[in-house]
């Protein structure tokens, strides 16, 4: 199981992108995971991004109430940051990463 990142909203919280996060992503947003811009997202699709990585570890959570952990305990730059790094860390390195060879 990939270990996330962790982000402090209310409490320290969990982003985590295993299969089940990213198929909800896509369930949430109707496209496909390669077709969403992230350099470029919209306010619905980040929501329903940082919603799928966190409700693993609260299945009360909704996309509401991640909305307003966020106004309330973070700013959109430093969620931008730690959905970054928790998609890399799901998706692996990268061959810059590991010497080139496209190992992990």
């Amino acid at each position: 199981m990939k270990k996330g990142i962790t982000i402090t909203l209310d409490k320290p919280r969990t982003l985590r992108y295993g299969m089940n996060a990213l198929a909800k992503i896509e369930d949430i947003t109707g496209k496909t995971l390669m077709s969403l811009d992230l350099g470029n997202v919209g306010i619905k699709d980040l929501l329903a991004i940082v919603y799928a990585g966190l409700c693993h570890e609260d299945k009360t959570l909704t996309i509401e109430k991640v909305g307003d952990l966020i106004d309330e305990y973070t700013d959109l730059n430093t969620i931008a940051e730690k959905i970054g790094d928790a998609l890399t860390e799901a998706f692996g390195t990268t061959k810059a990463e590991d010497g080139g060879t496209g190992e992990t």
